[in-house]
């Protein structure tokens, strides 16, 4: 794992002591790698919105795409 040194504002320090302060964490490193897991995850959510709103509109109805969506779940469990 790899160390690194940040600096916070006190408003920041205040506020990772507290999280740590609460027992719910065991450390600032815990609180901050969280952190970065979430919000990497919501990049991801972030780009896979992006690219379904680029993926333009479907002309199917919603039960055209209940029925294919229900067809694909029944395959994927055959497999």
């Amino acid at each position: 794992m790899s160390r690194q040194s940040i600096s916070l504002t006190r408003p920041n320090d205040e506020w990772l002591k507290a999280q740590v302060d609460s027992e719910e964490y065991t450390s600032k490193s815990e609180v901050v790698n969280d952190l970065i897991r979430k919000a990497r995850e919501v990049e991801e959510i972030r780009k896979k919105l992006i690219a379904a709103e680029e993926s333009g509109f479907s002309d199917r109805t919603p039960e055209q795409i209940r029925a294919q969506a229900k067809k694909r779940l029944k395959n994927a469990a055959k497999i």
